[in-house]
């Protein structure tokens, strides 16, 4: 299934059921997430949040963040649909942007953000050093990227545990909660194919970025890597 329809599909469902397969803790990976974005931001400062799905980052970033303004980008018009009811709800319409693109083609000038997030979205690019190309192109020089992404946990037990869990309880479950179960085998199997950060920094490094540093959260299951633009 093409990636833009699996998110399609799973719209309606994706924020209960990421609560549900993290047991919660998601929400915690994107507040060290969000904490590390907005240090430092300038007051009026202007932030790029890919592959923004429902907009959750997008939303915070500007609760926590008052000064600043939010575009989202996304290749699923349903994740989109989602998340512009969730901005209006919180009445940060004229806040927050969320418009469909590219990753691999951003419709935006160089060094037009002062910052650039992305949450979960890396593994599903289809072009990953493009794509961090294309993060740093419309970063400001000295500019933050943000990246916070799944990971095949290390050490043996983990790895053992999380494959079952992966693997098998999660396209049982979720894909009998959202009617969509090859969705919830695609999920995984992205995860555990991503690079780790031993392989990914030096590409983040080769599209541009210096100071590349990666944290490892909730046993590896999580990763959370900061790095500036400078160029």
């Amino acid at each position: 299934m093409p990636t833009t329809a699996l998110f399609d599909n799973i719209a309606p469902s994706y924020d209960r059921l990421n609560r549900l397969m993290s047991f919660g803790r998601d929400t915690g990976w994107r507040r060290k997430a969000i904490e590390l974005i907005t240090d430092g931001l300038p007051h009026d400062a202007a932030v790029l949040d890919v592959a923004t799905g429902t907009a959750d980052i997008a939303i915070a970033i500007v609760q926590r963040h008052c000064g600043c303004r939010v575009v989202g980008v996304d290749l699923s018009d349903e994740m989109l649909k989602v998340g512009r009811a969730k901005v209006q709800r919180a009445g940060l319409d004229g806040r927050i942007h969320l418009q469909q693109a590219d990753c691999l083609s951003l419709p935006f000038e160089d060094n037009s953000f002062d910052a650039v997030c992305v949450a979960f979205g890396m593994r599903n690019f289809d072009n990953l050093d493009l794509g961090l190309r294309e993060m740093r192109r419309v970063l400001k020089p000295g500019g933050r990227l943000v990246a916070l992404e799944l990971s095949y946990p290390d050490g043996a037990v983990m790895q053992a545990l999380y494959k079952l869990y992966a693997l098998h309880a999660i396209p049982f479950v979720c894909g009998l909660l959202s009617g969509n179960r090859s969705a919830y085998r695609y999920l995984p199997r992205s995860i555990m194919q991503f690079p780790k950060p031993p392989q990914l920094i030096p590409r983040m490094e080769d599209a541009g970025f210096a100071s590349v540093r990666a944290q490892s959260l909730t046993f590896g299951v999580c990763r959370l890597y900061e790095a500036i633009n400078m160029e």
